[in-house]
């Protein structure tokens, strides 16, 4: 019998955080307990989260159920991927070189400048007036 061990990773992007479990299965895909087709509506976001199953050649082998909160759809795409491929590297180590090789291991930490008080924006200034 096949070996039905959880794998828990997490992923983060800009501010949306990705909980991830896989287990051995048949590939199906449910995030916060939908189907990827209903919760995603872009076929880029799809794609992207889909990225590390095909570098490793495991799509389809194992079940995938993520929980994500924050930000927006392509901030939790990308909070996904992050999660499946720690996952991944969980399940087997010996496919951290090809992740890395393809940037999926770094954690993309860049998010949005706070806006400054008594300022327009984060960076915007108000015009100086000489006179």
């Amino acid at each position: 019998m096949a070996d039905k061990t959880s794998y828990y990773a997490t992923g983060r992007r800009k501010t949306a955080v990705a909980r991830v479990w896989m287990t051995p299965g048949s590939g199906a895909i449910k995030i916060n307990k939908r189907d990827v087709d209903n919760y995603f509506g872009r076929a880029t976001s799809k794609m992207i989260l889909r990225q590390p199953l095909e570098l490793t050649q495991t799509v389809g082998q194992y079940d995938i159920y993520a929980n994500v909160c924050g930000g927006g759809l392509s901030g939790q795409a990308d909070a996904l991927k992050l999660g499946v491929t720690r996952a991944l590297m969980k399940i087997n180590p010996g496919y951290r070189g090809d992740l890395k090789k393809a940037g999926y291991v770094t954690r993309d930490d860049r998010k949005v400048e706070r806006k400054k008080y008594g300022q327009r924006g984060a960076r915007a200034r108000f015009q100086y007036s000489k006179r």
